[in-house]
């Protein structure tokens, strides 16, 4: 099965272009508590989507899924709604499925299956060393539909200098091989164009085929519309960049342990 693709963007336009080239869901990132605290000072995406947005981007595509990122289970936030009250506002303005970012207990996820409720898919976020210290217990949570493992905001937590050092060090493999028990279908991380990038895109992409995985959000690096405006040269990145995956993804067939070796040896040599 080919990888299902996300990409944020809260641009009906961009989104309707993203649809058009192949993109599966679109990723709408209402999360922003707690984040700029996490990932101050580096160069990471830091969204504040809106329910509004959710109802624009709805309203545009015909047949991609909307990926909601809401905020951690929380309490009423200096005026914003509580949990429940977003996940209730993002499921009525049109979201398929419900991504909970940065929780640390099975606790968080269970109040998050139960807001739910069985109206989304639910996606809980995969980014901390304190859920990956429990993730057995996580698991065990009845009405987790998806997983995503964060490798950013995971790599950050745990102190390393490059997203992808878990990934060559084996701590995604260890992660896999648990959510797999469980079957639950999972996805990790992010990639960007074929042949780009210090660590190549086709490198990651064998990784998600070696390890099981389904899904993975296209990167900033991919297309960012900050920088690049023009409707037409967006919408050439995604049919090119998105039929370039498409014909790359049915070469990974074999060959995933040297792939895999030399992910480590090009790891090793960024972070060093």
């Amino acid at each position: 099965m080919p990888l299902k693709l996300m990409y944020i963007t809260n641009n009906p336009e961009v989104a309707v272009i993203a649809e058009n080239a192949g993109v599966d869901r679109i990723f709408i990132d209402m999360e922003f508590i707690g984040k700029d605290v996490r990932q101050g000072g580096l160069d990471t995406i830091q969204n504040h989507h809106t329910i509004q947005d959710i109802k624009n981007v709805k309203a545009a595509v015909r047949k991609a899924e909307i990926v909601v990122r809401i905020n951690p289970i929380h309490e009423n936030y200096f005026g914003y709604m509580d949990s429940k009250e977003e996940i209730d506002a993002a499921i009525d303005a049109g979201a398929d499925i419900l991504m909970l970012p940065y929780f640390t207990t099975p606790t968080e996820v269970q109040k998050f299956v139960e807001y739910v409720n069985g109206r989304a898919v639910t996606l809980p976020l995969l980014e901390s060393k304190k859920a990956v210290s429990c993730l057995d217990e996580i698991l065990k949570v009845r009405g987790i539909d998806q997983i995503h493992i964060g490798l950013n905001d995971l790599s950050l937590d745990l102190g390393k200098k490059f997203m992808f050092e878990i990934l060559a060090e084996g701590l995604v493999d260890d992660i896999c091989d648990k959510i797999k028990r469980y079957q639950i279908p999972f996805g990790f991380g992010g990639v960007g164009r074929i042949g780009q990038g210090i660590l190549p895109a086709e490198k990651i992409i064998k990784e998600h085929y070696r390890l099981g995985s389904g899904c993975a959000i296209l990167s900033r690096s991919f297309c960012n519309t900050n920088l690049i405006t023009d409707q037409k040269e967006i919408c050439k990145i995604f049919d090119e960049g998105v039929k370039e995956i498409r014909e790359y993804e049915k070469t990974c067939v074999d060959n995933f342990e040297q792939n895999h070796q030399e992910v480590i040896e090009i790891v090793r040599g960024i972070v060093a």
